[in-house]
């Protein structure tokens, strides 16, 4: 998407957002950030050990969120890895500006949009697609699946025995797909997750909340690579799509990542575009 063709923010309000984390990506940071100096807003981004984050400031430490409420007019938040919703949701519980989830254990809303976005932009159309998952069944896992339920695509993840998405989501995600007609589907087989997909997903085998895991994921989720062999099973118009940051050969190969189907960049762009949209909907 060009991003001259983008949205208008309306100026008489001035749109100032905090953004907060501990493990920030290039993606997250500059799609947080990026729409303020486009549209000559203001944007705070604190350093994980800076006082604002608590690094060097530990007393009176649970007040912040009413400090920040009274400072800024939006929060971008990417709690700490290891911590789940329970942060964002306090933040959220105790401001009355908007809290917006930049990425947490447990989902993460705004790579979910940029994906729809992605495949929307791709396929034309946000129905009667099916999309293909390997990759952990975690916080990007859990907000496509919303996704794709909400908007009547089938989804197929992949994944090894032992490893599923949460109950809860599943269980959201698969009464939506029913009742949109369409199909949540976990499996471990990837040939069957691949099959007449139009698009396939790939996704890290160890995410951040899963550190202590990673050698044990990386051997259980080998089987599961997106390779040029196993996407044959694809329909020959796929789309490859993978969140960053991507590790060519474990997840993914390289000419999957760099080929004709891969959308990684435009997957990429579309972040900032996507929070730019937020950012008209609820600070403007």
């Amino acid at each position: 998407m060009n991003h001259k063709v983008g949205i208008w923010i309306d100026h008489k309000k001035a749109v100032i957002v905090f953004a907060s984390g501990d493990r920030v990506t290039t993606r997250t940071l500059e799609s947080d950030v990026g729409p303020h100096a486009r549209y000559s807003d203001h944007a705070g981004y604190p350093t994980p050990d800076g006082p604002r984050n608590g690094g060097g400031e530990k007393t009176y430490e649970e007040r912040h969120d009413q400090l920040l409420d009274r400072y800024y007019d939006g929060l971008f938040i990417r709690p700490a890895s290891g911590t789940g919703q329970t942060t964002l949701n306090l933040f959220a519980q105790h401001m009355k500006h908007p809290v917006i989830n930049a990425c947490s254990d447990f989902t993460h809303p705004c790579q979910g949009l940029a994906d729809l976005l992605t495949i929307w932009e791709k396929k034309g159309r946000l129905d009667n697609l099916k999309i293909a998952w390997s990759g952990d069944p975690w916080n990007v896992c859990h907000s496509l699946m919303v996704g794709c339920s909400l908007m009547g695509m089938d989804m197929y993840m992949a994944f090894p025995e032992g490893y599923n998405p949460h109950p809860d989501v599943l269980k959201f995600a698969t009464e939506h797909a029913d009742a949109n007609r369409s199909k949540i589907v976990v499996t471990r087989s990837l040939e069957e997750a691949l099959e007449g997909a139009d698009v396939v997903v790939a996704n890290v085998f160890f995410s951040m909340a899963h550190d202590a895991e990673k050698e044990k994921r990386k051997k259980d989720f080998a089987p599961y690579q997106i390779n040029a062999k196993v996407v044959k099973a694809a329909k020959s118009d796929y789309v490859f799509m993978h969140c960053g940051p991507g590790y060519p050969g474990i997840e993914a190969t390289e000419e999957i990542f760099e080929g004709p189907h891969s959308a990684y960049y435009d997957e990429a762009e579309n972040r900032l575009h996507t929070e730019k949209a937020l950012l008209a909907l609820f600070c403007s």
